[in-house]
């Protein structure tokens, strides 16, 4: 199993490339498909899935054109609504990617939709998990975006359900996972 950081300086943004026995699963894609595609084909590799941690403000995602042009199946977490074609995952729905697992865990909170992502080793180590915006290094998500597109959403609701999403979702995982948000990532040190 191989997963790298995208990073991307000038938007502060990480994507993330993970690769298992030729299949490989992409987060949070940027907007210009070449370099994921590019490095599934040096790696004769293929792209299988595309997971987004929530519907993106600070950035345009490459998804689609990465889904059109290799195929891979789009993933959201629960709630979401795209107007295209995707998989709404449950909550602690497992994929298989080659020879590993990714988990979804639905952590509203951020966004209604906001899902974190837990990968399991060939091993059935767990090892990692990709937040997105849903937890930072000393910070978590804004609980305030969703509630201009829905107006009974308070940041109160927000924050109440980001709190429960951190409590009973995140902080019970172990703590040799390294996180990995979309914009940095560490080892966690509680």
């Amino acid at each position: 199993m191989k997963l790298e950081q995208i990073y991307t300086p000038c938007l502060a943004h990480a994507a993330y490339y993970l690769e298992s026995d030729g299949e490989v699963a992409l987060f949070d894609p940027l907007r210009d498909p070449r370099p994921y595609l590019e490095k599934a084909k040096e790696n004769n590799a293929t792209i299988h899935y595309i997971f987004e941690t929530h519907f993106h403000a600070d950035f345009v995602s490459g998804h689609l054109d990465i889904a059109r042009q290799s195929g891979a199946q789009i993933v959201y977490g629960p709630t979401a609504q795209p107007m295209f074609e995707a998989i709404i995952a449950k909550d602690n729905q497992e994929f298989r990617l080659g020879k590993c697992k990714i988990k979804a865990i639905h952590t509203p909170g951020h966004t209604l939709e906001s899902t974190v992502y837990l990968i399991t080793d060939e091993n059935g180590k767990q090892t990692s998990l990709i937040t997105g915006d849903t937890l930072f290094i000393g910070d978590v998500g804004r609980p305030d975006l969703a509630q201009h597109v829905i107006a009974d959403l308070t940041e109160d609701r927000l924050a109440s359900m980001l709190y429960h999403s951190l409590k009973n979702k995140i902080l019970p995982l172990d703590d040799t996972l390294i996180y990995l948000s979309k914009s940095w990532s560490w080892k966690c040190l509680w």
